[in-house]
C-alpha cells in the first residue's frame, strides 16, 4: 500500500491556481467529506448534496485564481463556496417544488435535525469549539451557517435588529477564531 504525501497548503494553493490536476485531486481528498457535511446539512438530500459537492469543486477549480489570503484562510474560502452553493440550491424554485412532494417522515426528520447542532458541527469538526461560545452566539451561528438563514431572517427569529445580528456575528466569529487558535 502506497502512502501518499500531502502537499503543504501554500504549495497546494499555488498548484491549484496553476490548474494542476494533482492539486485538485488532493484538494478533493482533503476536503470533500467536510464540504459534503456542510452541504448535506443544508439540503438534507444525499443525491443533491453529491451533485452540489461536484459543483462546489468546479467553482473552486474555476475560481482558484481569485483566492487570496487577504480573503481569509483557504478552508474558510472553500467552505463559503460550498455553503453558498447549497443555500442557492435550497432557495431555488426547483428545490422548493421537489420539497412539496416529500413525505411526512422527511418533515419530521428535518424538524428533528434542525435542532441538532451537535451533529451538524461535528460534520465539519468544530463542535467542541462552537459549544464553548455564549448561547446567543451558538443560536446565531446555527441559524446563519447551519440552517442557511439570511441575516434578515435570523434577525426576525431572534427578534433583534439586522445591525445587531451583523455586529454580534462579527464578535461571535472572532471569539470562535480565538478558540480555534488555542
Amino acid at each position: 500500500m502506497r502512502v501518499r504525501r500531502m502537499m503543504q497548503p501554500d504549495h497546494l494553493i499555488k498548484k491549484l491556481k496553476d490548474q494542476d490536476s494533482s492539486a485538485f485531486e488532493e484538494l478533493y481528498e482533503m476536503y470533500s467529506q467536510s464540504l459534503y457535511g456542510v452541504i448535506y446539512t443544508i439540503v438534507k438530500d444525499g443525491v443533491l448534496a453529491e451533485e452540489l459537492l461536484q459543483d462546489t469543486f468546479l467553482k473552486i477549480w474555476n475560481n482558484a485564481n481569485t483566492y487570496t489570503s487577504k480573503k481569509g484562510r483557504f478552508f474558510t474560502w472553500i467552505l463559503n463556496i460550498a455553503r453558498n452553493t447549497a443555500i442557492d440550491a435550497y432557495r431555488s424554485k426547483s428545490y422548493n417544488n421537489k420539497k412539496q412532494n416529500l413525505s411526512a417522515d422527511n418533515f419530521v426528520d428535518i424538524i428533528i435535525s434542525n435542532e441538532d447542532l451537535n451533529r451538524k458541527t461535528d460534520a465539519i469538526g468544530i463542535e467542541k469549539f462552537v459549544h464553548k461560545l455564549k448561547k446567543k452566539c451558538i443560536k446565531l451561528i446555527d441559524l446563519l451557517y447551519f440552517k442557511g438563514y439570511t441575516q434578515k431572517e435570523a434577525a426576525e427569529v431572534i427578534e433583534i435588529p439586522v445591525g445587531t445580528v451583523k455586529t454580534r456575528l462579527r464578535k461571535c466569529l472572532s471569539d470562535l477564531r480565538e478558540l480555534v487558535k488555542e
